[in-house]
Formats: structure tokens, sequence, C-alpha cells
């Protein structure tokens, strides 16, 4: 049932204006509070937040978000402020908990780049890509002050315990903390001006420029995972500490950790490594196959690991020791785990359960869609995949294009990726000039310095990975100089819906030199990469070269005919590159059994490539609909049709791959008699029946007789003559019509037997011998039903038996003592000269003398 609106006036009437339902299942008073132990949850199939109460495990409040129908969305809460951002549409809107108003809406730029941030009444967005950290104000989504700025590629952006937003720049190896500016009395608005603005506070080097970094705020100060040196620094107050890891792969942290402990996690091997606030290193191997794993989780003193594959968490104690497995039952699609209010949330968006933990490891299952509030349950899970073969794993390949770009004593070498040869790259290495620098896997670009002008110089690049060092690739050779072209200018970049993306700028100044070449590098979150090189003013980068939905950012540097290549340019605007959507998956089409001419198809969403997706093309029979959901009906098609479904995902670009299935519309049922029996008044039928993909229901009749119904496959006619040959007909009916047959069943013949016995006394004891005209006694015979000498036939010889064919009702005879008193108003027609009438008082009918099994005459 549909929960009640809450009953505030002026709030409803403002959630209805901006198009937001609010629906309270529990008392009126727990609308207006984000009470303790409580997290709003998102569920991407019904678009809509639910507020899960921790004690209770059950869900108070539903806010359901329009036009966001299976959009993953970006949750920041507080108790107070809850800051939502669609990543298919970059729309960030704000909600006071308080009062469950929106208070503003905003745009960033839609994908995966930029995040929300929030604590106590200081909200943050951070664009990685540009590099940019911009506090608003949560309750206008106005700009507060000035942003703090930073290289492009940043990576991070969460607060700590403490209130600080840390923020790593891997192109520098530092990582930095911001505080944020008191917010003003009233609600800043896009007239305002002047005022505070956030502080960097405090900065930090934690590894050298170009690696890697993975951020994970503490509840007093940052953990920061070199991923490219295999080591994790903690900073806490003014102490820096760098632990190095056994890890064999590239580890991965969770947004946030509780606690003093942080758990590195190595999807690649199933690994956990957990380092102490002493740089203690303990490890320990979660169960499973497949590199599904996501980061493991701080809570309570436990470990909780989620398996992305199959929906599984799995606990460890401190010592590392298996002490619990939360089952994946009713669960696919990410995890997501959030410590807050004392408790861990665990939830799913793209099913109906979550889970919640105490801080006794207590688990308790919530049912996201309890009470229906927005309708039917969607498609259940899929079975997972299996497993994938794994691949046979070997040190990397040599890196692509490695080229080198001279400098004023220094020189920019970039190069494309090395092929991992079944185990993920953990990072570059940069040889040449007497020097050695090591980068991440995604930091494919590196500035050499400390060179001499004049002198000729090449490097040699090659990628590391868990078997070890690939074969290094060897750049051009380059001459440092102090006679290097002006940085171009004006750097514009356009997605566009082939799934490429170009990149504009305006000619570079080559200071007395030729301008022979432009080297292009995409910055996405915490990333730069090659992304081409070309002579003209214009680079296309192919489609599938840059992820599809994901921010990117550009620079691009002039190289002149001397091989000296300029400082890099200007970061250009953010796009995100996109294309049509892929195919939908597990396409499903079937017959509905109840309706003529119609089918049902049912698919997984696509693949959205980018841009959301905004309809399916359905396509049956020459039939197209298009439908926002991912289940159509099509109806209007020919009985027994076989038809092929076709469904297309559309979107910003157009409509993209089909995925097809056949299905058969319902026929008109087909019947079979391969059976029948009889008794003396039924008979009995079978038959089998194709119902045409259908439901079918059946009857038998014979002329003159009332249809009887039963079960498709055994059919009775009852009420019939025995020993009669009737034409039997079994109609079976569904939703397009009706089907025949019919076969001809003999009932089995009645018999009955003359019964007439001497009585005892003297007049009683020849009274059935013998026939005696003119006188009444037992067995007489008659050509109609009543004791009429002058129609009178014979007499039967007690013990003979006759055919009986039905009955009718005569003159009363009583048999006396002569047979057991019966006596009736029945008479018997049977075969005796004919068909001729006996009283039933003489005639016992065969198998317990029921008169009420012969049909009447």
């Amino acid at each position: 049932m549909r929960g009640g609106l809450v009953t505030v006036g002026t709030v409803a009437a403002l959630l209805a204006a901006m198009g937001v339902t609010v629906l309270n299942l529990g008392y009126a008073d727990n609308a207006v509070a984000n009470y303790d132990a409580s997290s709003w949850l998102w569920s991407t199939a019904r678009s809509e937040l639910a507020r899960v109460n921790g004690i209770t495990a059950k869900v108070d409040t539903r806010v359901e978000v329009p036009q966001a129908k299976r959009h993953p969305m970006q949750v920041a809460q507080t108790d107070r402020l809850l800051v939502l951002r669609d990543l298919n549409t970059g729309q960030v809107s704000s909600l006071d908990l308080a009062t469950l108003q929106i208070t503003a809406t905003t745009r960033t730029t839609p994908g995966l780049g930029v995040n929300v941030a929030l604590h106590e009444d200081a909200a943050f967005v951070v664009d990685a890509v540009q590099g940019i950290v911009r506090q608003l104000d949560p309750r206008s989504l106005v700009p507060v002050g000035e942003p703090v700025r930073y290289p492009p590629g940043i990576t991070g952006g969460a607060f700590d315990g403490k209130g600080r937003l840390w923020v790593a720049v891997p192109s520098e190896g530092t990582v930095s903390a911001v505080t944020p500016a008191e917010l003003p009395e009233k609600p800043a608005t896009a007239a305002s001006e002047g005022g505070l603005s956030p502080k960097k506070v405090t900065t930090h080097d934690v590894a050298d420029g170009s690696h890697e970094l993975v951020v994970s705020t503490l509840d007093d100060g940052v953990a920061v995972l070199d991923r490219t040196a295999g080591a994790l620094v903690t900073v806490r107050g003014d102490s820096v500490r760098r632990v190095p890891l056994p890890a064999t792969g590239p580890g991965t942290l969770p947004t946030r950790t509780s606690g003093p402990r942080v758990p590195v996690t190595v999807p690649d091997t199933r690994t956990v490594h957990v380092v102490g606030d002493d740089g203690q290193v303990r490890e320990f191997t979660v169960p499973g196959s497949g590199d599904g794993l996501r980061p493991a989780v701080a809570w309570a003193g436990r470990f909780y690991c989620p398996d992305q594959t199959s929906g599984t968490i799995y606990t460890f104690d401190g010592d590392g020791k298996l002490v619990d497995t939360i089952s994946g039952r009713g669960t696919r699609g990410p995890l997501e785990l959030e410590v807050r209010e004392n408790h861990l949330f665990i939830n799913a968006p793209d099913s109906s359960t979550a889970r919640v933990v105490d801080d006794k490891h207590q688990v308790s299952e919530v049912d996201k869609y309890a009470n229906d509030v927005l309708g039917g349950d969607p498609p259940p899970a899929p079975p997972p995949p299996p497993p994938p073969k794994k691949p046979k794993v070997g040190k990397p390949s040599a890196p692509h294009g490695v080229t080198a770009a001279a400098g004023d004593a220094s020189s920019r070498v970039s190069w494309r990726s090395a092929a991992a040869n079944g185990a993920t790259i953990t990072r570059y290495v940069v040889e040449g000039a007497g020097q050695r620098v090591e980068v991440g896997a995604n930091q494919r670009a590196v500035e050499i310095t400390g060179l001499t002008n004049g002198e000729t110089y090449r490097f040699r690049v090659h990628a590391v990975n868990a078997k070890g060092a690939g074969p290094a690739r060897t750049s051009n050779p380059v001459v440092p100089t102090a006679e290097v072209p002006d940085a171009p200018t004006g750097v514009t970049a356009k997605e566009r819906p082939d799934g490429t993306v170009q990149v504009r700028w305006t000619a570079a100044n080559g200071q007395g030199a030729k301008i022979t070449r432009y080297v292009v590098t995409a910055a996405s979150a915490g990333a730069n990469a090659p992304a081409g090189e070309t002579k003209d003013t214009e680079l296309v980068v192919p489609a599938g070269e840059l992820e599809y939905g994901r921010q990117y950012a550009f620079t691009v540097v002039a190289v002149n005919d001397r091989g000296a290549g300029s400082k890099a340019s200007g970061v250009s605007n953010t796009v995100v590159p996109f294309t049509a959507p892929e195919r939908p998956g597990q396409l499903r089409a079937a017959t509905v059994p109840d309706k003529p001419g119609t089918i049902v198809a049912e698919w997984d969403p696509a693949e959205a490539n980018g841009r959301p997706v905004t309809a399916y093309q359905v396509e049956v029979g020459g039939k197209r609909r298009d439908v926002t959901d991912t289940r159509a009906t099509v109806d209007g098609l020919g009985d027994g049709q076989n038809v092929t479904v076709t469904v297309r995902a559309v979107n910003e670009a157009g409509p993209g791959a089909e995925a097809t299935a056949t299905a058969r519309t319902v026929a008109p049922p087909r019947v079979t008699v391969t059976g029948g029996s009889a008794t003396a008044t039924t008979v009995t039928v079978k038959v089998t029946v194709d119902a045409g993909g259908g439901k079918a229901t059946c009857t038998a009749s014979v002329p003159g007789e009332k249809p009887s119904e039963g079960p498709c496959g055994t059919l009775i006619v009852g009420g019939l003559a025995p020993g009669t040959s009737y034409p039997v007909t079994v109609t079976a009916t569904n939703a397009a019509g009706k089907g025949t047959a019919t076969s001809t069943q003999k009932t089995d013949p009645l018999y009955g037997i003359a019964t007439c016995h001497n009585g005892s006394a003297p007049d009683q004891r020849t009274y059935c011998d013998a026939e005696r005209p003119g006188e009444r006694n037992g067995n007489e015979v008659f050509a109609v039903p009543r004791q009429d000498n002058d129609r009178q036939v014979g007499w039967a010889k007690p013990g003979t038996r006759w055919q009986a064919f039905c009955k009718v009702k005569g003159e009363h005879v009583d048999s006396y003592v002569y047979n057991d008193q019966k006596a009736s108003t029945w008479w018997v027609r049977i075969n005796y000269g004919g068909r001729n009438y006996i009283p039933w008082a003489w005639l016992n009918l065969e198998g317990g003398d029921d008169i009420e099994v012969l049909p009447t005459c």
C-alpha cells in the first residue's frame, strides 16, 4: 500500500513543486528529523531514497527522485543535510532533512570525475579533472568564496573525522587538507560577493611525482596508498609514516576508514593488508575467486570485505580470521559500505536488499521495497555469470608509442599502454640521462628535468606487473634547448556522438622555429595519459580510446622541428565521451498466455556509454514502440505467429546495437484423442492438448446433453444410456480460440436379473415357479409400464439375465416377500421380445441395483 504524504502543508507543497514525493511510513514526528542510527540508501530500480533506521533495520521514510530511474547516484549525508549527485545528468540537489525540503539544485559535468562531500554544515564539490575544490553553501548550492586550485587530475576529496577535506595531487606526489570557510548567516546567493574562502591548511609529500595515489580519510588525518611504489603513507597530525607493503598487485582503499587500522585490498590476489597505527602489517586472504573484491571496510575491530561478483561480504576479525560470511542472496550489482551513526550500512543500489551491522556485529537484513510503496518488484536478479577462465599470466609487453619532446634543460616523455598480459600493471619505469623515474600505471607522461641543453638523450620505458618487468621501448632522441616554442592557447574539447573527442587549439608561436607536431595529454581523476599527436591544430581522439562516462580535460604541448617542446598549455574544458548505448543484456521474449496476439519482452539495462538511456526501442512484427522501462508488452499480432523481437537502447547519440529474441503468440489449441473407456452410463475420453502457448480449458459433450468441464487430459460425460454409441466432442479453449476433436465411445451394457423367490407360507411356495395366465405373479413383462393383461408380452423366468436400457415411471408394483419387499413406480425397458417393460420391483440391476444409473426413457 502506498505510504501517506507528509502532512505538513508547506513541506508537501514545496516538494510537489520540486517534483519530489516524500513517502512517510512511520509516525509524523519521524518525518522531520534524521534520527541517530539512520542512513539514506539509494535504489536505482525504484528511483528513490530510503531512510533506514539502523536499530530496527526498517525503512521509515522514502523520497522519490523523478527522472532518475536506473541512474547511478552519489549520496552525501549528515544529520541535517542530504546532497545528491546524479552521475548521468550531473545535477546536484540539496535536501534539508529537518524540513524535508529541497533547498537548491545546481549542475555539474555529468560522469565520473566530480564528487560531493559533506561535513556538518560544510559542502564541497571536488572537480578532480580540473583540479578545482569549491565550497558550496548547502542551503543554496552557491559557491562560498574562492575555490582552492590544484593541477589537473587530483584524487580524493573526502572529510576526515575532524572536518578537514583531503586531496591528493599525483603529479606532485602530495596530499593536502582544506578547511571550510564559515558560512554567512544568510544563505549565499549568486549575487553574493566577498566573504571568507576555504583554505589549504597543510600539505605533505607522500610520494614521488606522477605516482598513482589512492586516498582514504581517517578519524584524524589521511591514509594515502602509493600504488606505484607499493606503500601506505599515513598522516596523523604532524606525523607522517610510510609503510612498505608486500602486495604484488595494485591495491585500493575505502573512501573513509574508521579506527586506527587501515585495510589495503588487492583484488588481483584477493588479499587484504591491514596496516596498524604502529606500522605493523597483517595480511589475510579472502575466499572465492575472481577480481570482484571491492575495498575492505574497517568497522568495530573487524574488516568487511565485499565481493561484488557474488554479492557476498566476508568478515574477518583483527587477527585475520574469517568469522562470518554475509550471504549475497537477493543482491546484484555494486555494493556500497559506509560507517555512520555507529552502524555499518551495506547497500546494493541495484537490488531490493540492504543490510545493517551494529557495533556487536549483529547483521540485520533490510527490505528497501517493503509495503510496495512504488509498485511491483523489479525482475529477480539473474544468476551470476560463470567465473571467467583465468588468463595466462606473464610479464607485460613493451609500452607503445614512446616519444620524447625536449624542453629547456628538460624532456617530456610520454607513451601508450603496454599489454598487461593477465596481471594488472602497477607502474612504469622511465630510464635515461642517468635517472630512473617510476610513475603510476595511469600516469603515462612524465617530465625529466636536470638535463643539459645541447646534449642528446634517449629514454627507455618499461612496465611492471606482479610477474616482473616487461621489455623496454626506447624513445626518439632529443636535444634539450632553451629555444622552445610558446605553449598553445585556447584549448577546447568537444565530445561527439560517434564516441570521438575533438580537441582544438590555437597554433603555437614557434619563436623562429617550425612547429612540426602537437602532443595532446588527457587528464582524468587521478590520471594523466597521452591522447595522441598531430601536425594540425586539431586532434580527434578515436572512439573507445577514452572511457565513456568519465570526465576528461586536455593539455597540449607544441614540438618544433628541433624536437624542442613547449610547456603544457592551460587545461581545456571538461568533456565526457559518449556514444550510442551497448546492446541490452539478457533479452527474454515470451508468450502472454492469456491474451491473443500478444508477447512480452524483458531485458537487462544496456550500458549507457556516457549518456543516460532515455528510451528503449522495441520492434515486433513490424510494430515499434518506445518504452522507458526494461519490459514491454506488444499486442495486435496474429495468432500463433512466430515473431522476432528487437530491442535497442537510445541515448543522446541515438539508438545502439540491437538485441534479438524470438517468441510466439498464443495459437488456437489442438486436441488429440488418445484413448477412452466407459461404464454403463458414462464415457471417459483421454486427450492431449497442445495449448498453443496459452492456458487451455476443456469440455466434453455428446449431442443433446449438457457439456461437462474438466482438466485437459481426462474428461467424463455422464447420464448416458447403457450400451449406446455416442460421438464425444472435446473442445479446448484458450485466448486465441478453440480446437476440437471427436471420437465415438460406446457405453457398457447394463443387465438385470429377473428375481422372484417363493415364500414360506403354503400359498407362497409355488408363486414364482411359472407364469399364471389371468393372474398376477412376479416377473411379468408388458409392452407398457403398467400391469395391463391385454398388453402383457410374456414372463421372465426367475434368474434370467436381461439387458436394461432405460427407466420410466409407471404403475406402482410391490414384490412383497418375493423380492425383499421391493416396491417402486419405476419400470425398466429390457430386451425381452423387443424393448418392453418389467417392473423394477422384479428386476435387480447388476452392480448394486441402483435405478439412478439408468437414464430416463
